[in-house]
């Protein structure tokens, strides 16, 4: 019997049948079953002190260690290397030392590595950036393309970590190197745009100027900066859809901020914060200049007060292994000792929560695996590289 001539019933019957043999043969849908919950897993230990983390193509890992190291680790933590060749001299004191890393946006056919550090020199010392060809254990024709002007006294406040833009100029974040008071506010450093302290700049893999920068031209103004008023951000990436740089930075007695930020605009530090002078009575009758950073300042979308966690490291999730946390924004915490999990909502943060605060660890880093899952550096003498999965 040809199907366009059966009767309603037979044909009533045939899909009841087909529809049941689907269901026993064909597995669950996925997307119906319980998510496991997430896990902790150890991938590598006996870091010495870890800060960057950067993935190479194949998998393996380029680990920063701040009192003067790199070391590639492999994808599945089983060798860590002796420290690669080729670094220049770090001063390593303080919160000062190998700091971040990144490798070249064409690393397929231009193997460069770039990394951060402090570096000693006239003044004292100062934020620098070099980049150097990877090969095997070692990098070659290593090149200084950064020096943070000028050099001054003190191991703090580096800031230091690298996002790549779109067009593959590179954001770097510059801390203010405690030049700058709560108590006693000035524009002399992160405010004077003559000065590398405390902003952001952008730069090409070179070193170079890029000619659309914000205060290209401009009398007074260092080329190189993208923008300023900022405190000590050692949190910064890439907006996924926007493509736009976020960066998340300490605050002083509370006041840690995550910032949207764009070319020419300035947040307000020291003049503005919603954190307090150190060793104020916690509360917020102490606020810098009363907090508000609007009108004259770019407002934060979200602080931490009255106290700080010490964000460090920071990632926009995209992976497909927590399909819940798409498009949320993962930041680590020091003082905190969680990892950050924060909802948005375009450009406005909707909740936030600490996560894994069982681990008891500082959180230097948080990066995404190509794998699909988080990985996280801890920050100790015995240092880990931990994945979240499930």
């Amino acid at each position: 019997m040809r199907a366009s001539r059966m009767s309603p019933l037979v044909q009533c019957l045939r899909a009841a049948l087909c529809s049941l043999l689907l269901a026993v043969v064909a597995p669950p849908d996925a997307a119906a079953q319980p998510a496991a919950p997430a896990k902790v897993v150890t991938v590598a230990s006996g870091l010495d002190h870890p800060w960057g983390l950067a993935f190479l193509p194949d998998g393996q890992m380029l680990v920063t260690e701040r009192g003067g190291t790199m070391r590639r680790v492999s994808a599945d933590g089983q060798r860590i290397s002796s420290p690669l060749a080729g670094l220049p001299q770090v001063r390593a004191a303080g919160q000062g030392g190998l700091l971040d890393v990144t490798i070249d946006p064409d690393f397929a056919t231009t193997p460069w590595v770039y990394w951060s550090y402090s570096e000693a020199g006239d003044g004292g010392s100062g934020t620098a950036v070099a980049r150097g060809r990877l090969q095997g254990d070692a990098l070659t024709d290593v090149q200084v393309i950064f020096r943070q002007r000028p050099k001054v006294g003190g191991n703090g406040h580096f800031g230091s970590r690298f996002v790549w833009a779109p067009d593959k100029t590179l954001w770097i974040t510059l801390g203010d190197r405690q030049q700058d008071s709560p108590s006693r506010p000035t524009k002399d450093h992160s405010q004077n745009p003559a000065k590398h302290l405390g902003k952001v700049i952008r730069i090409q893999r070179d070193g170079t100027v890029p000619a659309d920068n914000p205060f290209i031209n401009v009398t007074g103004h260092l080329p190189e900066i993208y923008s300023l008023g900022h405190r000590n951000p050692q949190s910064a990436a890439r907006h996924p859809v926007t493509g736009e740089l976020w960066l998340v930075e300490h605050g002083p007695q509370g006041g840690d901020e995550i910032n949207r930020v764009r070319p020419g605009r300035n947040y307000g530090w020291p003049l503005r914060s919603y954190g307090c002078p150190y060793g104020s009575p916690v509360g917020n009758q102490c606020r810098v200049a009363g907090g508000t950073h609007a009108p004259d300042f770019e407002e934060p979308l979200t602080t931490w007060v009255p106290t700080s966690i010490a964000p460090s490291g920071m990632v926009f999730y995209t992976g497909r292994g927590f399909p819940e946390w798409q498009g949320n924004l993962f930041l680590g915490a020091l003082s905190g000792r969680a990892l950050w999990r924060v909802v948005l909502d375009g450009n406005t943060v909707t909740s936030r929560e600490p996560l894994f605060a069982d681990l008891g660890e500082r959180i230097r880093d948080v990066r995404q695996g190509p794998d699909g899952w988080l990985y996280l550096l801890t920050d100790a003498s015995n240092g880990r590289i931990v994945r979240i999965q499930r």
